[in-house]
């Protein structure tokens, strides 16, 4: 079956006005509730009575007034009401924005009344999917704007607001541009075979290939592998055997006791999890029950949970006593973390007979650092080795703005892939229908990116993901 295309540089209305509550659960100063479409102006007029009288609504006004119910005359609300104008707005359509006091029953109340009045109760992301669709965005920008919501660190909230602002949209329309030419160019040759005239060189059309398709797939790919750590961030688990630190060390990474600390062994008896942003990235830090072959039955029920996180985690840091040397547990344990990222941590420095040797000895080939959870000291070596093992060594550069995220990585994907073919076949002077083809599959998997050729199961998917009022 085709998939379905969607045009976004030409606006669509959708005939039905969408309502929404757009600011969060809960009590608070102000609430918003936003309405878009055709018939959000009438609607406002209807419930609306300004303070100074009857007034004709100027775009982009805020106008201060009282929300009534329109069949009783009773006041609901004071508030503020703004009415923006088609097409200098989100969405393109006549929009309104009514602002209200933040309680819960105040802003249901003035929504129960938008519906009566013939208003439809928004989708999620509905509002930001009209936008789409009337070609205000492209679908990059869109699903920025759920990434600047989600956003966990500052470095993620730059880099979302960076797509938003169009620049991924931007080098993909550059790179599409460049197929394009090319793709004319085949045509050429497909249309006309008997001409004898080359219009372009084999060789010509393999460096532009290369320079301005190839490489900037390229570029951008590697970008996804390094932008998902700092949009999505890692899990780290902290294993280890009971009484070695590790409720300590994750007080230490928290900067707070979070976690219940004592010298008896077992104290931790379920997994505790909690969030930080190292040096931009997001880390969930997982602290588990220190895993031994005697424990008790609640113990146990921590252990089992502790080996579940363990197969969910990203990177481990296997906490070992330093001056302990290493024991069968601390070998067990090390190979029970299979082939994920280790980073061995040789905590209690501060206290006399530390010895990190042995445990040069026993694990030579993993990254480890020296600490004292109980005073801190190393813990600052320590996030700059978890940091350098995660990322490569280097800081996110801000100044790199397209940074695909998983969906868009998929596709980039394919698109080289497609580009690849092409330029084999101009090597090994493959038909130019064939290679038309390819070029064909390359444009396609771009305009999933940007929403050109993106189907309708794919967006619903997408803006599914937002909440109701964005």
């Amino acid at each position: 079956m085709a998939e379905t295309t969607l045009d976004t540089r030409v606006p669509q209305t959708a005939e039905a006005t969408i309502a929404a509550i757009a600011t969060p659960p809960g009590p608070g100063g102000i609430g918003i509730i936003r309405l878009s479409g055709s018939r959000a102006l009438p609607i406002l007029s209807t419930v609306f009575s300004p303070k100074c009288g009857t007034t004709a609504f100027s775009s982009h006004r805020l106008y201060y007034g009282w929300i009534r119910n329109p069949h009783t005359g009773q006041t609901i609300d004071e508030v503020m009401a703004v009415f923006m104008q088609a097409p200098r707005t989100y969405t393109r359509e006549d929009v309104v924005e009514i602002q209200c006091h933040g309680s819960y029953l105040v802003l249901q109340d003035i929504l129960s009344q938008l519906i009566t009045l013939g208003a439809t109760l928004a989708e999620p992301g509905e509002f930001t999917k009209r936008a789409f669709l009337n070609g205000r965005i492209d679908l990059t920008q869109a699903e920025a704007v759920i990434e600047l919501l989600q956003a966990k660190t500052r470095e993620g909230l730059g880099l979302a607001m960076s797509q938003l602002q169009g620049n991924l949209g931007a080098m993909v329309g550059d790179i599409r541009s460049a197929l394009l030419f090319l793709r004319a160019i085949i045509e050429v040759a497909i249309d006309f075979p008997e001409d004898d005239v080359e219009i372009m060189h084999t060789e010509d059309m393999g460096r532009r290939l290369e320079l301005e398709i190839i490489a900037p797939l390229r570029q951008l790919i590697r970008a996804a592998g390094r932008g998902r750590i700092f949009r999505d961030g890692i899990s780290v688990i902290i294993l280890g055997r009971p009484n070695v630190g590790k409720s300590s060390l994750l007080n230490a990474l928290l900067r707070e006791e979070r976690a219940i600390v004592t010298a008896i062994p077992g104290t931790t008896r379920d997994t505790i999890e909690e969030f930080l942003d190292m040096k931009g990235m997001p880390v969930r830090i997982i602290d588990t029950a220190g895993i031994r072959d005697d424990a008790e039955e609640v113990e146990e029920i921590g252990i089992v949970r502790a080996r579940k996180k363990l197969a969910e985690a990203d990177v481990v840091l296997l906490i070992v006593d330093g001056t302990q040397p290493p024991g069968p547990a601390d070998m067990r344990l090390f190979e029970s973390v299979g082939d994920k990222q280790i980073l061995l941590v040789v905590n209690k420095m501060d206290i006399a007979g530390y010895d990190p040797a042995p445990f040069a000895h026993a694990f030579p080939d993993l990254p480890r650092v020296a600490v004292s959870a109980k005073t801190h000291a190393g813990i600052a070596d320590l996030e700059s080795a978890l940091f350098a093992m995660v990322t490569g060594g280097s800081s996110w550069d801000p100044g790199y703005s397209c940074v695909p995220n998983v969906r868009q990585r998929a596709a980039l994907d394919k698109a080289l892939a497609a580009a690849e073919q092409v330029a084999a076949g101009l090597r090994t002077d493959l038909p130019p229908d064939l290679l038309a083809i390819e070029l064909q599959a390359a444009l396609d998997h771009l305009g999933d990116i940007t929403g050109e050729t993106t189907t309708e199961d794919i967006l619903d998917l997408i803006f599914d993901q937002f909440c109701i009022g964005k």
